[in-house]
């Protein structure tokens, strides 16, 4: 079983429903033990679609803060990690497009290219063997709707850690050492420590901050929405767990 499968089957909603099928094929043998499995299914999908769930499970990932205008003055170069695309999307006419989470990206890098006229590297590659490379679709996105190019295009990465090793040669070999690394709040303090790994100085350069819920009954409220933003901060949090494992029994 692939790494991937397995981690969606830890992420919800699919792990609730496993709970939820698990219990009903034992409660007619293990009363207790079925029922609690169904009750822990619908329970924890219910809380975890709640918009208050949604921002403490995300806000706990948001240490940094934007630059400062001292650390935009240091800085050499941004860069923009990946953060997926949408397959055939007609209103651009370029059939894959970048997704919200890379337009939002893309979005704060051309704001601070804008401010610091900094060279630009975007980063990403073909997760499933696409057509064009994400970082290339980043790269159109640039031209064609913020007017910037892309000074650096990195196409072979499929994860965060490739993200780090394959941009930081294109950068050193031009004399790049102190980067704006531009990706989501929740993101970065995974992604940062790839990229310093690969012997770059890191300045975070975070976007797209949970957003606190108004107070009242609302936030306690099942959404849609706010089971997928929970999903993706778990998803994060078992990533910090994976990357710490890989810490402490390194290869070889």
């Amino acid at each position: 079983m692939s790494i991937h499968l397995l981690k969606y089957l830890a992420l919800p909603p699919l792990v609730n429903v496993l709970l939820v099928v698990v219990g009903l094929m034992l409660f007619r043998r293990w009363r207790w033990l079925g029922g609690g499995l169904v009750a822990l299914g619908l329970v924890t999908l219910l809380a975890l679609s709640t918009p208050l769930a949604s921002y403490w499970l995300r806000v706990g990932l948001e240490p940094h803060s934007p630059p400062t205008p001292a650390e935009l003055s240091r800085a050499e170069a941004i860069v923009i990690l990946g953060g997926g695309r949408d397959y055939g999307t007609p209103e651009f006419g370029w059939n894959d497009a970048p997704n919200n989470a890379t337009w939002r990206r893309l979005a704060y890098g051309a704001w601070l290219a804008r401010r610091t006229e900094l060279p630009i590297l975007v980063t990403g590659g073909r997760g499933h063997d696409e057509a064009l490379a994400e970082a290339t679709l980043m790269a159109k996105a640039l031209r064609q709707v913020f007017g910037l190019e892309a000074r650096w295009i990195e196409t072979r990465s499929r994860t965060t850690a490739e993200n780090a090793r394959f941009s930081a040669p294109l950068l050193k070999a031009d004399g790049i050492q102190r980067v704006l690394l531009v990706s989501q709040a929740w993101h970065l303090p995974r992604a940062a420590p790839e990229f310093t790994r690969a012997g770059l100085s890191v300045i975070a350069a975070p976007t797209e901050f949970a957003s606190q819920p108004s107070p009242g009954l609302t936030a306690w409220i099942p959404q849609a929405y706010h089971l997928r933003h929970s999903a993706q901060a778990l998803h994060e949090w078992l990533g910090r767990a994976f990357y710490a494992l890989r810490a402490w029994f390194p290869h070889g």
